[in-house]
């Protein structure tokens, strides 16, 4: 069993920061690509950021500049600072790793429960 578990989400004004982290756990043998997604209210889910695990990444064009994905391969965890945070910026945001269970088995995409980020004065 792999488990994603989130956490830092809160309520924040707008011009704040907040750190997200995910902690992977379970059977991992190794990870691949994690990265963060993030869902509004009536929205698709869609990408933020996300980091291979020789540590290039990518970001969404609305989060350039603002928001940094980093991760701690040591410890199966993916963090994701947010600066200069916006109301539109409200989301559940989720983690997301591809990893694998054994040496030769195959990897699998695992998602966390979601942690609430909402940006209002």
């Amino acid at each position: 069993q792999v488990q994603l578990v989130e956490s830092g989400g809160g309520l924040v004004q707008p011009g704040g920061s907040l750190r997200l982290s995910c902690v992977a756990s379970g059977s991992i043998f190794s990870i691949n690509d994690m990265g963060w997604y993030r869902q509004a209210p009536g929205q698709e889910r869609e990408l933020v950021a996300s980091t291979t695990s020789g540590g290039r990444s990518s970001y969404a064009d609305s989060v350039k500049g603002r928001f940094t994905i980093s991760r701690d391969n040591a410890k199966n965890t993916v963090y994701l600072q947010m600066n200069s945070l916006k109301p539109e910026d409200t989301a559940v945001y989720y983690c997301n790793a591809v990893l694998s269970g054994a040496k030769y088995a195959p990897s699998y995409n695992y998602w966390g429960q979601g942690t609430q980020v909402t940006v209002s004065s």
